[in-house]
């Protein structure tokens, strides 16, 4: 994957996710080398340039020698790999290194070309620097992640290559690879930055995005499990409204539910009137989610395209400028909108469980979706359990870029809170995969409650795919092996693949 500063997709960066090589167009090397002699020059001279020739953050006043400027950088690495907690995941890892190459290479950062090509090197040889999931508040940047990057980079820290956690200079030497030695600006180009911040938040929004395909599948599914009504899925209803969510999610169930027997079966004589809102208000809810979820990739390939480092170096102007496009204010935005619609797909999800397993607001389904309620408790428990996860995410949605606490003595007063708030999209949409999961159980369940009526050919294709991993219940088992696996196929996409959903977010962003 040849990557162009300023111009990377979504599409590309989600290639570099799921495991392409990654390098940058070589076509940006004369604005790199550009900059990077500019810094040269500011180095050698006497003038203080803040991370060129003085300390950092509150100790920007303090002028540094120039005989002191390697050990300047090296010292900066290293005070600042103070993360804590579990490692970031390889995929997770190698996109914020791929983000940073696309900073780097607009040619306002100042690093010399040899400093990309380390991180090129590294991805394409499979040098992993470990970084710890915990100690950005996503400004100055994600300080110390980004931080314990560089260190692998100078053959400090630690990395994983062939499988193997070593330390980082053992780890570039067995890739044939030599460390860097920073030149001036070269370790605060590196940590200052929005990268780990915008690399989960890609990943949560792409794993949200493909949980959102797999509600389309789950909710009409359930639809038909209680026999609930397509009216509200006519077009003209949603053109009326005008959001492109909300289209595209009618539109999307329109075509999955086309050709169902048992829709067709209850069409004139049913005294109901109309469902309950988790059927009938489906597209509106999750519409707005798409919606959400669109806003934020937005933000975020805008982001993952930007310089965001501190100082920049303006070489048309030959200046060299302090700002604050480090602040991870607008991460942290997307992070947050994520997160609602995250929760608010698993809240409508699973009131659609609630009333599957309802006897008195499924429409005959037998109590608990068992054959033999009394003796057996079906799926008593495993509804019990989706109200926890949804709980659980209603808690985690709660904004994290309203909680800025003061850093560095004062001087870094504001901060955006963006790194944990792309971090907990992790675990809110492991609970999201297992919310689907046991809708998709349950309606399926109901669905063959309804034979010998049938469901519609592509909802049928989704649960032989669902049946495929987990047998229609009889009688009462261990429920979890069946949640889990259940929950794989939601987050692979394997349930939506299989009903021939191609539906992407992105097509709403246009």
């Amino acid at each position: 994957m040849i990557l162009k500063p300023g111009a990377a997709t979504l599409a590309e960066l989600e290639a570099v996710w799921r495991g392409a090589a990654a390098s940058l167009d070589p076509a940006a090397r004369p604005g790199v080398e550009a900059a990077a002699a500019l810094v040269a020059k500011a180095a050698s001279e006497d003038a203080p340039v803040y991370g060129v020739n003085t300390g950092f953050g509150k100790l920007a006043s303090r002028k540094i020698a120039a005989k002191d400027t390697a050990t300047l950088q090296r010292n900066l690495i290293l005070s600042h790999c103070a993360g804590v907690g579990a490692a970031l995941p390889e995929a997770e890892t190698r996109l914020m290194m791929a983000l940073k190459l696309l900073s780097l290479g607009r040619g306002a950062s100042g690093v010399r070309w040899e400093v990309i090509a380390l991180i090129e090197g590294m991805l394409a040889r499979g040098v992993v620097p470990v970084i710890p999931e915990q100690g950005s508040v996503g400004a100055s940047g994600d300080l110390a992640p980004l931080a314990h990057m560089a260190a692998a980079m100078i053959g400090a820290g630690e990395a994983v290559f062939e499988g193997r956690r070593t330390p980082g200079a053992e780890a570039l030497a067995s890739a044939g690879l030599a460390p860097v030695t920073l030149g001036p600006k070269e370790g605060l180009a590196l940590i200052n930055g929005t990268q780990f911040s915008t690399a989960l938040a890609l990943a949560g929004f792409w794993r949200a995005a493909e949980m959102a395909r797999a509600s389309l599948v789950t909710s009409c599914l359930s639809t038909d499990a209680i026999m609930g009504s397509d009216a509200p899925l006519l077009a003209e209803i949603h053109r009326l409204r005008g959001h492109a969510g909300q289209i595209a999610a009618a539109s999307a169930m329109r075509g999955l539910m086309e050709g169902s027997e048992i829709r067709e079966s209850h069409r004139e004589g049913d005294s109901r009137v109309q469902d309950p809102y988790c059927i009938r208000c489906q597209p509106q809810v999750l519409g707005a989610c798409l919606d959400l979820l669109a806003q934020a990739a937005r933000t975020l390939e805008t982001e993952a395209n930007a310089v965001t480092d501190n100082p920049l170096v303006l070489v048309e102007e030959g200046r060299i400028v302090s700002g604050g496009n480090f602040h991870a204010e607008p991460v942290g935005f997307a992070a947050d909108q994520i997160a609602l619609a995250v929760a608010e797909i698993g809240a409508i999800a699973q009131r659609r469980v609630a009333l599957m397993v309802d006897p008195t607001l499924s429409h005959d389904l037998p109590p608990f979706l068992t054959p033999d309620p009394g003796l057996n408790s079906g799926f008593m428990i495993a509804e019990v359990t989706t109200a926890a996860l949804m709980s659980e995410n209603k808690h985690l949605a709660n904004p994290c870029t309203t909680d800025s606490t003061p850093t560095s003595a004062n001087q870094e007063d504001h901060v955006s809170m963006a790194a944990h708030g792309a971090l907990r999209l992790r675990r809110m949409l492991d609970n999201l995969a297992v919310i689907l999961g046991v809708e998709a159980l349950c309606a399926a369940q109901g669905v063959e409650c309804r034979a010998p009526l049938s469901t519609s050919p592509r909802l049928a294709a989704a649960l032989a795919r669902l049946r495929a991993e987990v047998p229609r219940l009889e009688e009462d088992r261990p429920m979890a092996p069946d949640m889990e696996r259940a929950a794989a196929l939601i987050a692979s996409g394997a349930l939506a693949a299989a009903a021939g959903l191609d539906f992407r977010i992105e097509e709403t962003m246009r």
